[in-house]
């Protein structure tokens, strides 16, 4: 389960706070960008519509652009495969004051391309800086031993 694309910004500035785990509806061609690592997820967030989950701002450029169907748009709003039961969890989170729905990464499950997102909440500017000085003397720590 090796990641193709992770949102290493989400970690640092959203506080997570659960974990969920959804499939992914691509197309044949975005299915062989994403396992060759092309997909980005910064700037992306899911969206509950109706009793469906939704990606958006995920952007996947094409796999071999000669190839590719006419009029494709690689930041196309994309649907994700949750059970109802899951969805109807999310609203009621998503709907809670300051909590949004945000991609980590995605990785392969099998044969399956798997999205997991996070209910997550907005870190303040004192915990981002918090978690950069735990960083740094981390780092330290590790410099310190490998002498």
């Amino acid at each position: 389960m090796q990641p193709m694309a992770t949102n290493k910004r989400a970690y640092f500035d959203y506080e997570i706070l659960e974990l969920y785990e959804a499939g992914l509806e691509l197309l044949g061609h975005e299915v062989k960008a994403v396992r060759s690592g092309r997909m980005n997820l910064s700037g992306s967030f899911v969206v509950i519509r109706g009793s469906e989950a939704f990606l958006l701002g995920a952007s996947i450029p094409p796999y071999q652009a000669k190839n590719t169907p006419g009029g494709y748009e690689q930041d196309r709003t994309r649907k994700l495969l949750l059970h109802k039961s899951e969805i109807r969890e999310l609203i009621g989170k998503s709907a809670q004051k300051g909590l949004t729905l945000v991609p980590l990464r995605v990785y392969n499950k099998g044969i399956k391309i798997k999205l997991e997102f996070g209910v997550c909440r907005h870190k303040k500017k004192h915990d981002k800086r918090e978690t950069i000085k735990e960083r740094e003397t981390k780092r330290e720590i590790d410099r310190g031993l490998k002498c």
